[in-house]
């Protein structure tokens, strides 16, 4: 709930970390799944400023846990039509976006493409970064390529360079997206890559960056409310403090329990923070728990690292809104098993309603025709 700060300078609002939670949950989509007649797929990838897809299946599990009735060949159909598609955006991570926001998000975070290139300057020595685009730009555009064969073109021209850093240097130096088979339902193939331009029909160079404001506004009602670190976690870009002061007198500015300066779309939903959180199954690298600073809005202190094995992460369960858990997929031909590992203890009001949740994930994104819930623990 909010209550009225003690703070005499700020005078804002203070947010405890139930209430952001809700508000979070809200804005993402999970505190209800939402009907197909108030928001469409492509909808919901746009809304969501786009969701992680280091891997083919992740975008396909973040809706069937935000969508009603969701059904992954209608994803799969917008990325054959190229009305949606993946690239390297925040975070230098894959993601899924709709067209318009691969073309005009990958400029605004060139920038910090561009810091990612010079942990690598050492391989690169020598290495004419505007004439390697150029080759690329030629070669991807004649036909889609394989980062294989982009780097034993680029090797031929720069022997020296560590062939490593010339494939980092070819994805960030240009949009690159990944063509379809690659990313579809059911589907498969290699990855091949081809640019933004040349993938979604726009066949002009890359437009200047655009100004960051729209994209704060937009992070806000998706994410919000939030921190200008917060902001800068999702992003990868740095110096956001001014866009942010910019942007001030259209904003709703609060505190966390922490101290912690918060601001938000003054009409955004912020829930009571007694309203209830049905179970949610989220898979890996979910932007729900990547995209603020401080993540204990939904995760726990003391699970943080229990979601995380080296640098890849679990599939993670919600309960009440939090972290509780994480779960994985056994597939078979004719039975798909859902293990769920709990952090802490389930009441039984609580694992019926997971294991109610599991069934509605299965029968959505698995064809087996018998489900298997379980609770327990599984193989590392």
């Amino acid at each position: 709930m909010a209550s009225k700060s003690t703070n005499p300078v700020l005078g804002n609002l203070v947010l405890s970390n139930r209430a952001l939670n809700r508000a979070t949950l809200d804005r993402q989509l999970l505190l209800r799944r939402v009907p197909r007649s108030e928001l469409s797929v492509k909808g919901a990838v746009e809304h969501l400023v786009g969701l992680q897809a280091q891997n083919v299946k992740p975008p396909y599990y973040a809706l069937a846990a935000r969508l009603e009735g969701f059904d992954p060949e209608e994803l799969s159909a917008l990325m054959a039509a190229r009305e949606v598609g993946r690239l390297v955006t925040m975070r230098s991570t894959i993601h899924l976006h709709t067209a318009d926001d691969c073309l005009t998000l990958r400029p605004l975070v060139q920038a910090a493409r561009d810091r990612e290139l010079k942990q690598f300057r050492n391989g690169l020595a020598g290495v004419d970064l505007d004439r390697l685009g150029a080759i690329c730009r030629e070669l991807v555009e004649e036909r889609p390529r394989t980062m294989k064969e982009l780097r034993e073109v680029l090797l031929k021209q720069w022997p020296d360079a560590d062939p490593l850093a010339l494939s980092l240097a070819a994805r960030c130096v240009l949009p690159l997206v990944q063509v379809t088979p690659r990313g579809l339902w059911g589907g498969s193939g290699q990855v091949a890559l081809t640019t933004a331009e040349h993938w979604f029909g726009r066949h002009s160079r890359p437009a200047p960056a655009p100004a960051p404001d729209g994209t704060v506004l937009r992070y806000l009602a998706a994410f919000g409310p939030a921190s200008v670190k917060d902001m800068q976690t999702w992003s990868g870009l740095t110096r956001m403090r001014e866009v942010f002061e910019r942007l001030r007198p259209r904003l709703a500015v609060f505190q966390d329990e922490y101290g912690v300066e918060l601001f938000d779309l003054p009409d955004a939903p912020r829930p009571d923070a007694d309203t209830p959180a049905p179970p949610r199954f989220l898979p890996e690298f979910d932007n729900l728990l990547l995209s603020h600073a401080d993540r204990r809005r939904v995760v726990p202190e003391e699970y943080r690292s229990r979601i995380w094995r080296g640098n890849q992460a679990y599939r993670t369960l919600l309960v009440d809104g939090y972290v509780a858990g994480i779960w994985q997929l056994t597939e078979a031909s004719e039975t798909t098993t859902l293990t769920v590992q709990a952090f802490g203890t389930l009441t039984g009001a609580q694992r019926d309603a997971v294991a109610a949740e599991g069934e509605r994930v299965l029968a959505a994104l698995t064809p087996a025709t018998a489900h298997d819930i379980r609770f327990g623990t599984f193989a590392e």
